[in-house]
């Protein structure tokens, strides 16, 4: 762990995941799938459901990465990956269907605690965001989540998913700052590894209570929410 000074004193630009660690994906599409599953007369859990649904969709846009061929939008990838979760748990569904589920994503609501430290955070800092959503889908969200950034960066502009260090990387220079210069910010072990790999700082939002994992790329910072990081840094 690094003592919170040396963060405060070479960090200029505190860059931000979007799903899931600013805004709640898990219980935006909960809200959203429920009433859809049980119209189909599934019994089964929906929060599972959209954990299979959340894991598809990763492994999917590690799948598109890797095969270093033209970027797959965002978009298209959810729709890949709910459909197949639709079609393993047996439900019957048709394409606009799948469209206007994944269409969701675009509403999804804050965490409670983040515009009051974004707040606080927005007073020392640069404020970004690096998701991999498509750019489209990140302009409608602010429509929706009311936050904000100096400025939202799509990985469209690298052309690979996260945790791809050239999205980083990428970001890093249209942000105008070194890598060192950026604290990244993620609920996501594999979204701190990336940033960490890419050189940036890391901030590890640890939601879920959950053990990091034992690699060479730790965060710089764990902190319970975003409260607490702003606690520590702003």
């Amino acid at each position: 762990m690094v003592d919170p000074a040396t963060l405060k004193a070479s960090v200029k630009v505190c860059m931000f995941d979007l799903y899931g660690t600013i805004l709640d994906m898990q219980t935006g599409l909960r809200e959203a799938a429920t009433p859809f599953l049980q119209g189909k007369g599934w019994t089964g859990n929906p929060d599972s459901f959209v954990t299979w649904w959340r894991r598809t969709h990763f492994e999917n846009s590690l799948i598109d990465s890797l095969l270093q061929r033209e970027h797959t939008p965002y978009r298209e990838i959810g729709e890949r990956s709910l459909a197949f979760v639709l079609e393993r748990a047996g439900i019957a569904f048709s394409l606009a269907e799948v469209r206007a589920l994944v269409g969701e994503i675009e509403k999804l609501r804050p965490f409670p605690e983040v515009p009051a430290a974004l707040q606080r955070l927005k007073a020392r800092y640069a404020l970004a965001v690096l998701s991999n959503g498509d750019r489209d889908m990140l302009e409608t969200a602010k429509r929706h989540h009311g936050l904000f950034f100096d400025r939202v960066i799509s990985v469209e502009e690298a052309g690979f998913f996260k945790p791809h260090r050239a999205t980083y990387r990428k970001a890093a220079e249209l942000q105008g700052a070194a890598t060192d210069e950026i604290l990244f910010v993620a609920n996501h072990a594999f979204d701190c590894i990336g940033a960490k790999s890419a050189g940036m700082r890391t901030a590890f939002i640890d939601r879920r209570r959950r053990p990091f994992g034992h690699t060479p790329h730790q965060p710089d910072v764990i902190v319970p929410d975003m409260t607490a990081l702003a606690g520590l840094i702003a």
